[in-house]
């Protein structure tokens, strides 16, 4: 069954529960990435409900505008762990620890895509110079670290290089800015664009991708530090990676186009820490 479908007759069907009455126990707060999971309330509540029959206690998905107010939340403790971007990760590396990588396409990895209107014939970053150009967050990996970090090995820096340049705060936001011509190019999550050309083809359409990046750390669940010995992380970490081995978890992952949560590796993200040092010796 489509994706699609599958969410139109969840839809149809269920009733998207409420948040159960708690036991005296604090809720469980997970924040989760503004990736494209902003409006889609099935996927939300899928997810929720597989983690919570996993932890076998009431969890509660926090949603946030920015990687910066989701990674705040994390270390001020307003949030208990959270599903974050690679490169927020490591700019805190100090302060937190992996408690799983989503494996996608069959490898826990994923790319940056540099796209532009299906009109358009750039063949790469260097046609793209003095264009209107989308990124999602300053603080992402896909949707700017990468352009930047390729910018500045050509000496080169987004704000004079094109002629201008917007944060939307959305993967889905950049592909719907290029697709309807407010930019002409846009830096975007490559998971993120082909779930998209899955579930919004007619959208994703209107596009074309002009350069992928190579294979990346794609965006992992983390907890601070000093929680990891603390049982309801233990539990989330637990529900997290036997995913894919419960009906629950097993629908939620569909929903999400993904095929488990592996044990993290921190070695996946070395590829973003080099694209960190480019950035920062460029100044």
């Amino acid at each position: 069954m489509k994706r699609r479908e599958l969410i139109a007759g969840i839809a149809a069907s269920t009733v998207l529960p409420s948040p159960s009455v708690l036991r005296a126990e604090q809720l469980f707060r997970l924040a989760l990435t503004p990736v494209f999971l902003d409006n889609d309330a099935v996927v939300i509540a899928r997810l929720r409900d597989a983690l919570s029959a996993g932890m076998g206690r009431d969890i509660d998905l926090v949603q946030r505008r920015t990687y910066q107010e989701i990674t705040g939340a994390l270390l001020d403790g307003s949030v208990d762990a959270a599903w974050v971007c690679g490169f927020p990760f490591l700019q805190h590396r100090s302060q937190l620890t992996l408690l799983g990588v989503p494996i996608w396409r069959g490898q826990p990895r994923y790319q940056s895509y540099l796209i532009a209107s299906v009109t358009d014939e750039a063949a790469g970053l260097e046609d793209l110079r003095g264009g209107m150009h989308a990124f999602s967050d300053p603080d992402s990996n896909s949707g700017f670290l990468v352009t930047a970090s390729d910018l500045a090995r050509m000496g080169q820096a987004p704000d004079t290089y094109f002629a201008r340049t917007i944060f939307t705060w959305g993967h889905r936001n950049v592909v719907r800015a290029v697709a309807g011509g407010l930019v002409r190019s846009g830096s975007v999550d490559g998971y993120v664009w082909e779930t998209l050309a899955a579930v919004e083809p007619e959208l994703v359409a209107r596009t074309r991708i002009v350069a992928k990046s190579e294979w990346l750390g794609f965006p992992p669940f983390a907890a601070r530090t000093d929680r990891m010995a603390d049982a309801d992380v233990s539990a989330l970490q637990r529900a997290l990676l036997a995913m894919d081995r419960t009906d629950a978890g097993r629908a939620a992952l569909d929903l999400l186009f993904l095929d488990e949560i592996t044990e993290p590796d921190i070695r996946l993200f070395d590829g973003i820490a080099a694209r960190m040092a480019v950035l920062e010796q460029a100044g």
